[in-house]
């Protein structure tokens, strides 16, 4: 079966790899983390180890057995490209994304640097889209390093956005998604800086999404961002953006 998710730009998510470490300021108060210690302390077997970096084989067919299509947020629960990661274990997941081209995988990752360096050893089929997290403009880097991955489909995360990101470089960028942080120390964004991101996703024809505002928990500030939503999802043919139906 698969986990439904309630983030709002994926339909589900798929784990064969939680926990994680910290690598730049937007993982400081990780909702992963927080998420993962708590399946510990309630007692779920997969997260008997919290948020330590674990393998778990026996999910990787998972998706081999959903019949109808689903869009995919691999690894919302890690990053597929820790480094602790065995590259061939990153492989049998790409394996799975290939033989199942019916769903739409979407991979996020921090470590960028060790994502071009696998790139090639890894099969890049349509239906994989892959992006980078981008928390303020000194992280911007990571774009560029995605920019060197043979995905059709190359997506940004600006969140937790925690700065102003100008001169945002979108040149074979596809989708944007913007958000704020949630949870008890969510630190707080500015409504200028993600005007300012939208403007740059309207002249550079990438598709924007807006995911929330963020605070205490992820609906404190809502999804309202100058009197509406923003769903845009990536068109490959470059029509108008459509939006994502849960």
């Amino acid at each position: 079966m698969s986990t439904l998710s309630a983030i709002e730009w994926t339909n589900t998510t798929w784990n064969p790899v939680t926990g994680c470490t910290k690598v730049s300021p937007g993982c400081k108060f990780c909702y992963a983390e927080r998420f993962a210690n708590r399946l510990q302390r309630i007692g779920q077997a997969k997260y008997a180890s919290g948020f330590q970096l674990t393998l778990h084989p026996g999910v990787l067919n998972e998706p081999l057995r959903w019949r109808t299509p689903h869009i995919v947020f691999v690894n919302s629960m890690s990053d597929l490209f820790h480094k602790d990661i065995p590259q061939d274990f990153i492989q049998a997941v790409f394996e799975v994304m290939q033989n199942t081209p019916r769903h739409t995988f979407q991979i996020l990752t921090k470590r960028a640097e060790w994502l071009v360096e696998l790139a090639e050893a890894l099969p890049w089929p349509e239906n994989v889209w892959m992006g980078v997290s981008v928390e303020n403009a000194d992280y911007t880097y990571r774009i560029d390093l995605l920019r060197q991955v043979p995905a059709v489909v190359r997506f940004l995360s600006l969140e937790p956005l925690l700065g102003p990101i100008s001169d945002l470089n979108l040149k074979g960028i596809q989708w944007v998604i913007v958000g704020g942080e949630s949870g008890p120390q969510a630190r707080p964004m500015k409504p200028e800086w993600v005007r300012e991101i939208r403007a740059q996703c309207f002249a550079q024809e990438a598709s924007f999404f807006f995911k929330q505002w963020g605070g205490f928990n992820k609906k404190s500030g809502g999804r309202i961002l100058d009197g509406r939503t923003w769903d845009e999802m990536p068109d490959l043919n470059r029509k108008p953006a459509f939006r994502l139906a849960i």
